[in-house]
């Protein structure tokens, strides 16, 4: 029997932007978060345009059917995951660059352009897209807004909310609203651009964004410095902040990461290194006098070694161990990815108190990060294979949340809440705050059909 949805919604966007096939709907299923559930779609539909987002969202809603949108699917929270019976919203074919501005210094993008699509184009204007996840190769502009995603130059450049002038977004009822504005300026009235970044598909469908460009940064320079202990790494990194320095990049690594990237390639890192820290600074001309600036104050807060790139390629080479976190830590197991941020007077305590809760559940926990913001992303790395070591490594991944919350910081910095953390999302906002969010999630969609689930339980 023919499911009236698919049907009808074939009949408005053609017969290959409608999928029910239980093998692409099963793909189709997950984010990259593990251990947050995933239901079994009804369908999976590929609109291109606003208006058949509308089309989409008006026919779920008349039948009472939830979406859950989807982008590239690279978050790490769960966010878009399906829910039984939800029509999965593919923004896959919204990829058109519509404009890109050198006087005004905006972009205009559908949601499903690449991150590094996006980036490349400006690039070309000899413009700047700052917001750069580590999926940014694969990331879409449309999830990095649902998300509020952030980066490696965060440090500096703040993340996407900081760059999203404006949003079209196709609301529970049908009704298409443009929030924001082009202009550099504008306070009329409340904030909706910066309320529906960041909020993860539950208060309707972005369609198009007009981004902030800034003019093309200069060339990079790298150092990378190893310390005997995180108290030094995370000194020095603090020293950095308060010189005056603006790096555009000042990343941690803990000791556990550092052993498995020397275990994973031989990066030629002693057995007693405790941390390393690396920096960049990308003001052209002036970043080689920012980069000895930085190896200064890393050899007063006892770094052990600190190599100063002279030039792209060096750079490269030593941001290396950076790229090689993720692929190092797979071989050891199932990793379950926290994201953290506290003050960056709180580090040091952070720190220590995830190792003290590795060695409380027994289980290994990674901890690279953006230093410079203060945003972390304890790993814990666990035998998928052992339930009891699955078990502990649940309680340890709550157990760095409750830890990031008491030294006065958040639950996520710029992974986002989807399923994965939405229980512990009470205990940083307090029932009031949690309360006005149930309003404002009911007063965008009162039927409840975006992404049902997710963020708020």
């Amino acid at each position: 029997m023919t499911d009236p949805l698919v049907a009808r919604l074939r009949s408005a966007l053609g017969d290959d932007a409608v999928v029910d096939d239980p093998d692409v709907l099963d793909s189709h299923r997950n984010d990259h978060a593990k251990f947050c559930t995933a239901g079994a779609p009804r369908a999976l539909v590929r609109p291109s345009s606003t208006a058949e987002v509308v089309e989409v969202v008006r026919a779920a809603g008349e039948l009472g059917v939830p979406i859950v949108t989807q982008g590239a699917r690279t978050g790490l929270s769960g966010a878009a995951n399906a829910i039984d019976g939800c029509l999965l919203l593919s923004t896959a074919r919204m990829t058109q660059i519509l404009e890109i501005s050198v006087e005004d210094q905006v972009a205009v993008v559908q949601p499903g352009v690449v991150n590094a699509q996006l980036s490349r184009a400006v690039l070309e204007q000899d413009l700047f897209y700052p917001p750069d996840p580590s999926s940014w190769e694969m990331s879409t502009v449309g999830g990095n807004i649902a998300t509020n995603a952030g980066g490696l130059c965060c440090v500096k450049y703040g993340v996407t909310s900081d760059f999203v002038r404006g949003l079209e977004v196709v609301l529970a009822s049908g009704e298409v609203v443009r929030t924001g504005r082009r202009s550099a300026k504008g306070v009329a009235g409340y904030d909706l651009t910066r309320l529906i970044v960041g909020s993860e598909g539950t208060l309707g469908v972005v369609t198009e964004a007009t981004l902030a460009l800034r003019p093309a940064p200069e060339a990079a320079l790298t150092a990378a410095a190893t310390f005997r202990s995180i108290e030094d790494g995370i000194a020095a990194a603090a020293a950095v902040m308060a010189s005056g320095l603006r790096p555009s990049l000042l990343e941690f690594l803990d000791q556990p990461t550092l052993r498995a990237i020397q275990d994973h390639r031989d990066m030629g890192l002693p057995e007693d290194v405790g941390s390393m820290l690396l920096a960049q600074s990308d003001r052209g001309t002036r970043a080689a006098e920012d980069v000895a600036r930085i190896a200064e104050i890393c050899t007063a807060h006892g770094a052990i070694e600190v190599a100063e790139a002279s030039d792209a390629e060096e750079s490269r080479m030593l941001l290396e161990a950076r790229r090689l976190v993720n692929s190092a830590l797979e071989p050891l197991g199932t990793t379950l990815i926290d994201d953290v941020a506290v003050p960056r007077s709180q580090l040091i305590t952070l720190l220590r108190g995830i190792a003290e809760i590795g060695a409380k559940y027994d289980v290994l926990i990674c901890c690279p990060g953006h230093v410079g913001d203060g945003n972390m992303h304890p790993t814990v790395v666990f035998d998928p294979a052992d339930a009891a070591a699955e078990a502990r490594a649940l309680e340890a991944f709550g157990a760095v949340m409750q830890l990031g919350l008491r030294l006065g910081g958040t639950i996520t910095g710029e992974h986002g809440i989807g399923t994965l953390k939405a229980r512990w999302l009470e205990t940083e906002l307090g029932p009031v705050g949690l309360e006005l969010h149930r309003r404002i999630k009911a007063a965008f969609d009162p039927g409840n059909l975006f992404n049902p689930g997710k963020v708020l339980l």
